[in-house]
């Protein structure tokens, strides 16, 4: 049970780091994507998420 939350919680995180919008012209294929503060901080907090979990579950 626990591999199985743990991941699909890195499959949501490594979705919600990766996703970019959508719109405008398809950018070319030579230039890397960019990682905004938006993505960092979404990765941050299903970080600490995963650690409060994880600590909970470990308290006696």
């Amino acid at each position: 049970m626990k591999r199985l939350l743990f991941g699909s919680l890195f499959f949501l995180i490594l979705c919600s780091a990766v996703a970019q919008p959508g719109q405008g012209p398809p950018p070319d294929p030579g230039t890397p994507v960019p990682i905004t503060g938006l993505e960092i901080l979404v990765a941050l907090g299903a970080g600490l998420g995963i650690y409060k979990i994880r600590s909970a579950k470990n308290k006696p």
